[in-house]
């Protein structure tokens, strides 16, 4: 790559997304330690998945202060300085339930900062060389490759020796990473050129800006839709009888194929449509939702190879689209504003799920969830 400092973008933008990929190593511990050790039932498991994932709600805030205060690249130094602190203690120490979750939504906070602050790099820097999508599919790719990781080694260490070693893996990935953030140097004509600005005023700017509420409301009702992935998790366990380590290597080879979809949208991000593309996309995921009533050990391992391939490429789309729409002098809050929205459709995918799957059960819910992927499509004409 010729341009220096676009390779350190493209560089940072890699190793914070990997990061954030290898943070999931302990994940199938904690699953399987709510599971099989507390016996949680699968809507309290979702419950706790989403007070994890609380920060993730509140960006814009977080965008607000990386935009206002210190640099984009300080942030990300403070955020993996105390990733490390918080992987520490969640690995040397057993806790209670309620001090494991807490540090959990802690840690999700950091991830956050961390994530906010690249974001509104590729952002500022993606935009002024129209390589937005390009970006954001080295990010998601990166991502993936740390999936690999996550999927045979999560399960492996899970099997092994539990949740625990799983956060001490990550203190050398912390200290990395901090490598690449070092070398990419932040012009300060990336900082808002307002400094009498305030959070009130930023966000009055956001909320009235019509174009960007129109593209929050398509963004949470495209994304929405109740969660029934939890309760398919229990099938492959209990239903299935797939072991620990099966689980793994099938979301090792499913996660290749995403890293295949986030390369084609690399190769053709510039070319696209967005707006026609978001409108098939509508179709294609009422239709792939519609297929999980038909749920048995083969087509489980083809809907995760050949999904994972498309739906990596459609959330790419997806995060260009915010990408390009973010606001000028406010690219972190605003693009954080988004991926707020798109969180919050997340969670409350999550949280609708738990409450609709013990009401109508399974089937319905896949039927329910196929038919709120529509909700969106009266939004795309009126999209600039």
């Amino acid at each position: 790559m010729k341009n220096k400092k676009l390779f350190w973008i493209f560089a940072l933008s890699s190793a914070v997304y990997f990061t954030q990929g290898i943070e999931g190593l302990p994940a199938q511990g904690v699953f399987y330690y709510f599971k099989e050790t507390l016996n949680f039932s699968p809507e309290k498991i979702m419950l706790i998945g989403s007070l994890t994932a609380f920060a993730w709600l509140v960006k814009p805030l977080i965008g607000y202060l990386i935009d206002n205060l210190l640099s984009k690249r300080t942030w990300i130094f403070i955020s993996l300085a105390l990733d490390i602190v918080f992987v520490l203690f969640l690995g040397l120490m057993q806790m209670p339930l309620v001090i494991l979750v807490a540090l959990l939504m802690i840690s999700s906070g950091n991830a956050a900062f961390r994530d906010v602050a690249v974001d509104g790099i590729m952002c500022v820097e993606g935009k002024k060389y129209q390589a937005t999508g390009k970006i954001q599919s080295v990010q998601w790719v990166s991502i993936l490759m740390a999936g690999l990781f996550t999927g045979i080694g999560g399960a492996w260490i899970a099997q092994k020796w539990g949740y625990q070693a799983g956060f001490l893996c990550l203190v050398p990935i912390y200290l990395l990473v901090g490598l690449p953030a070092y070398f990419y140097q932040e012009e300060k004509a990336e900082k808002k050129d307002l400094p009498s600005a305030t959070l009130f005023t930023d966000l009055k700017r956001l909320f009235s800006d019509r174009k960007v509420l129109i593209i929050g409301l398509f963004i949470f009702l495209y994304k929405y839709s109740p969660s029934f992935g939890t309760p398919l998790f229990f099938i492959q366990r209990d239903s299935f009888k797939w072991g620990k380590m099966w689980i793994g290597a099938l979301g090792t080879i499913s996660t290749i194929f995403g890293v295949i979809g986030a390369l084609f949208y690399y190769k053709f991000s510039q070319k696209l449509n967005l707006k026609k593309w978001l409108f098939f996309s509508v179709f294609a995921g009422g239709l792939t939702t519609l297929s999980y009533l038909y749920y048995t050990p083969v087509t489980a391992v083809a809907y995760d190879l050949v999904y994972s391939l498309v739906g990596m490429f459609i959330f790419i789309m997806v995060m260009d689209f915010m990408a390009r729409h973010s606001v000028k002098g406010l690219e972190a809050t605003s693009f954080a504003l988004l991926c707020s929205i798109n969180n919050l459709a997340g969670v409350s995918s999550n949280l609708s799920g738990a409450f609709l799957l013990p009401l109508i059960g399974l089937k319905w819910l896949i039927i329910l969830s196929a038919g709120t992927s529509f909700l969106c499509l009266f939004l795309i004409n009126k999209i600039e």
